[in-house]
């Protein structure tokens, strides 16, 4: 197996852990009913955050790196396409995700009851459009990786 093919299966695994932990993470995220469940969840939520992040920067690293060594690929609409959507995907996800995490846990530490308060189910339900978002993202840029339609 030469270099190229090498990064490919890389590209392809860091793809399944990186983009499989993303999905991942609303699935959990949304399952307390508690706040000591929603301490909890945090928890996991972080581990696979780590996770998802090694995946998706060896995907971007690994699909820049083949695009150097066939720099054809950078003429190409899906792969071009690709790259776009993964940078416009990454506010969301490195950015506005986190700060909502955070707001989440902010509100949870001053909160005493047994339910979750509303402001913390608001800014779920924020989180789950963004999450829609990034999850079309993801299914696009499998689309494009896989049937390179132009």
């Amino acid at each position: 197996m030469g270099l190229y093919h090498f990064l490919v299966l890389v590209h392809v695994i860091a793809a399944i852990v990186g983009i499989g932990a993303t999905f991942a993470l609303p699935a959990i995220a949304n399952k307390p009913k508690t706040p000591a469940q929603a301490q909890f969840t945090f928890g996991i939520l972080a581990r696979i955050e780590k996770i998802a992040k090694i995946g998706s920067i060896t995907l971007l690293l690994t699909g820049l790196i083949l695009g150097f060594l066939e720099p054809k690929l950078f003429k190409e609409f899906w792969y071009i396409a690709s790259i776009v959507i993964y940078i416009a995907v990454q506010p969301i996800v490195a950015g506005i995700l986190p700060k909502k995490i955070k707001q989440q846990k902010q509100i949870l530490e001053a909160h005493t009851g047994d339910g979750l308060p509303e402001a913390y189910l608001t800014i779920a339900r924020q989180m789950d459009r963004l999450n829609q978002i990034t999850h079309a993202a993801a299914i696009i840029l499998i689309i494009l990786m896989v049937v390179k339609p132009f």
